[in-house]
């Protein structure tokens, strides 16, 4: 672990680090949020082919991923504006979780682990909203990063899990 932040200057202020240098690879990463629903909630959402009267939950929660991840400069203060080649947002149920796969890959000087976070989290967050109206008991955890590549290390597995 190094022993100075890199988003830390010598004179100890906050900094975007200086990625001017880097060579450009391509890079690719996966993060991964859980949501998780009362049981009585997991079985209407079920039976109602997961349609709220906001919509269809889980492609508005696809797309706002998407967004999430295109926006996380904004929302990240340090994060590096980046072009994205790729950002895929996969929900999967089991039981009375929704498991949100966030992937997204560019070329560029820096890595996509907190687009593939932020679109991750965004998806589970929007989620909640469209469910929220059915319990206020939603969990949303195990936010994470599963994988990526590119960059000085690669970690983790490249497959989704």
């Amino acid at each position: 672990m190094p022993t100075q932040l890199s988003h830390v200057g010598d004179d100890q202020q906050p900094r975007m680090v200086d990625v001017g240098a880097k060579a450009i690879t391509h890079r690719t990463a996966q993060a991964r949020a859980r949501v998780t629903f009362p049981a009585e909630v997991a079985q209407r959402l079920h039976e109602a082919g997961y349609v709220t009267p906001k919509g269809a939950v889980l492609t508005v929660a696809q797309i706002a991923g998407v967004m999430g991840a295109k926006a996380t400069p904004q929302l990240i203060p340090l994060c590096h504006p980046l072009s994205i080649d790729k950002c895929d947002v996969r929900i999967r149920i089991e039981g009375v979780d929704a498991l949100i796969d966030c992937t997204v890959s560019c070329s560029g000087r820096t890595g996509v682990e907190m687009e593939a976070l932020t679109g991750a989290s965004i998806a589970a967050l929007t989620i909640y909203d469209m469910c929220k109206a059915m319990s206020h008991d939603i969990v949303i955890a195990d936010l994470r990063l599963i994988s990526k590549t590119g960059g000085k290390h690669d970690v983790g597995s490249t497959e989704t899990a």
